[in-house]
């Protein structure tokens, strides 16, 4: 469920920001007197309790090189990686370049085998030189239970994807139901064609596009609710159940449109005006679709420029 988890992360990653931030400033001030930088590594005990998911506490030197072995509640990380090299880690040169407590992008600790992200808090000095960095690794799993307490991993997620995927198997035997239908709706004309009724050929046709539809739909909302699938590039990464759905609708409504304007030429041509209603109709919902793409991308657009 990385991919969902990632997902949610790029949501909240400002208040995760701001929520890290906080905590790190409330018990560490960014400007210290002196150049005193023992009395800023000996808070680091009461930093880490204060973030009880915290995987690691530790300090890193101007030049990126890791101060004291890691603060941690866990065996594995605790007592590790003094005089580690981070110079090339991203939260080491973009919290020098920013010049303010920033936050990574999750990425995959070397250690504990679990995505990660890291908050790194800058110490400066009364001239505002950069004395050191104080960073905190904390899961992905973890930030969002913290920040996001909606996420996959908490007991109103697991409510939710155990709905979803309920939804997903009745739909999914609605579409089987049709489906059968539909395909039982010209066969039983068997092998004489002369017996064949257009109506009936019609009707199935419109069991098996619905059908189609609604397997489309629970195609959608598995992948997305409840495998956590990753949304696709192109469509504004909007909600891709919705926009999948509108999709399908407009899929099927294009081809009832095209059997009623062949119908109603064959056997009532005065009642194509309902043809060209529907036709019109699904013209609407395309331009719909599309404004419900387009303030989705915009929508995204200004998230990632807080982030």
């Amino acid at each position: 469920m990385q991919i969902k988890e990632i997902q949610e992360y790029s949501e909240i990653r400002a208040k995760a920001r701001a929520y890290l931030c906080y905590i790190t400033g409330r018990n560490i001030s960014n400007t210290i007197q002196n150049g005193d930088i023992q009395t800023v590594l000996s808070k680091l005990d009461a930093l880490n309790d204060s973030i009880p998911h915290a995987e690691a506490v530790y300090a890193l030197d101007v030049n990126g090189v890791q101060m004291i072995a890691n603060i941690s509640d866990s065996k594995t990380l605790r007592g590790i990686g003094k005089n580690a090299n981070r110079s090339d880690r991203a939260y080491y040169y973009k919290t020098v370049k920013e010049h303010r407590c920033t936050l990574t992008e999750p990425y995959p600790s070397h250690i504990s085998n679990t995505m990660v992200v890291t908050s790194a808090f800058p110490i400066y000095d009364e001239q505002d030189n950069l004395l050191c960095i104080i960073c905190v690794d904390i899961s992905l799993s973890n930030i969002l239970r913290m920040v996001h307490p909606s996420s996959v991993d908490s007991f109103f997620g697991t409510l939710s994807k155990l709905a979803y995927t309920s939804f997903s198997i009745a739909l999914s035997a609605v579409s089987l139901l049709l489906f059968v239908k539909g395909v039982d709706a010209f066969l039983h004309f068997g092998i004489d064609l002369g017996a064949i009724d257009t109506n009936e050929i019609f009707k199935a046709t419109i069991l098996l596009t619905l059908s189609i539809a609604i397997f489309d739909l629970v195609k959608a909302i598995f992948e997305e609710e409840v495998l956590g699938k990753e949304k696709k590039e192109g469509a504004g990464d909007g909600h891709q159940t919705m926009i999948r759905f509108l999709g399908s609708i407009i899929i099927a409504l294009s081809i009832e449109a095209l059997m009623l304007v062949f119908k109603f030429a064959l056997t009532d041509p005065g009642q194509l005006i309902y043809a060209v209603y529907l036709i019109a109709s699904i013209a609407m919902l395309i331009i719909g679709l599309s404004i419900y793409i387009k303030l989705n991308q915009s929508s995204v657009r200004k998230n990632k420029e807080i982030n």
